[in-house]
């Protein structure tokens, strides 16, 4: 069994900034194409849609409250870890598109090129004592405080969401979404196993 508080913090260091990465570039495949995802991200999504402001900058910010969440429910560490991963996907997101560009992005591929690059970057961040913040550290608490599950409380979240996104886009582009967001889950259900890794 491989525990994450075991890695060294260069080992951290690049596992983060791997995840990041991939995240800021599937964020980027995302928004080019004008579909949403889940959670907190698809939330940042859909405010950027609405107001037109960057996702970068919206999803910092809606991440703010669910920090003291992280640091009461996961401690310091995976609140540092995750806020430094926060950071570096907000600051990328706004930098990518000036230096990757699509002159053709097909909708059906788009959308499983981000599930694939979203579900290599969280299980990345998982690894390493990370996450990318939100609901998920809302569901843990709900969870211990109400007995709500936790898959549960995010799945109702972002059934709500994908509804909210229905009245904003194309009835295609939420189709594609969920597409995408299936491949997320997909990617992290077969491959984050709690009998090889330690998920904080």
């Amino acid at each position: 069994m491989t525990d994450p508080k075991t890695h060294s913090l260069a080992e951290d260091a690049q596992g983060i900034a791997y995840g990041a990465t991939m995240a800021a570039f599937g964020m980027v495949v995302l928004t080019h194409l004008g579909l949403v995802t889940g959670q907190t991200a698809g939330l940042a999504v859909l405010i950027a849609y609405a107001t037109g402001w960057g996702f970068g900058p919206v999803f910092f910010v809606v991440n703010i409250p669910f920090y003291a969440l992280g640091l009461w429910r996961m401690g310091w560490q995976f609140t540092l870890k995750t806020f430094a991963a926060v950071a570096i996907l907000s600051a990328l997101t706004m930098l990518m598109p000036g230096w990757v560009s699509f002159a053709n992005l097909n909708p059906l591929f788009g959308a499983v090129l981000f599930g694939l690059a979203s579900g290599s970057a969280l299980l990345a961040l998982f690894r390493h004592g990370a996450s990318l913040g939100g609901i998920g550290i809302l569901a843990l608490l709900l969870q211990d405080r109400l007995g709500w599950r936790a898959g549960w409380v995010q799945l109702g979240f972002d059934a709500v969401l994908f509804a909210v996104a229905l009245l904003m886009l194309p009835v295609s582009a939420v189709a594609y979404s969920f597409i995408g967001a299936l491949v997320v889950n997909l990617v992290i259900a077969i491959n984050h196993r709690k009998d090889r890794y330690i998920a904080t």
